[in-house]
């Protein structure tokens, strides 16, 4: 499970045996953990945070795009 970033207590990662889906992000903070597709940043899932806080993750994911991106790329050889 790799973590990609860290950023005001988030931490982004991705499960290593999630190839077949579209590339995308879990975030946890605290006990809530949701899951980011990247290509849009849409919410896929959401346990626990506020409208807010998605919001929040929403920018984040927005603006650290390509860095996630490219991690995913390279631990599944795309």
């Amino acid at each position: 499970m790799p973590t990609v970033l860290r950023l005001n207590g988030f931490r982004f990662y991705f499960y290593s045996h999630e190839p077949g889906e579209p590339p995308h992000m879990h975030v946890d903070y605290g006990s809530a953990s949701a899951k980011i597709w990247l290509h849009d940043a849409a919410i896929a899932n959401n346990i626990g945070f506020s409208a807010k806080e998605l919001g929040k993750i929403q920018r984040m994911v927005r603006e650290h795009q390509e860095t996630l991106q490219e991690a995913w790329d390279a631990f599944f050889n795309l």
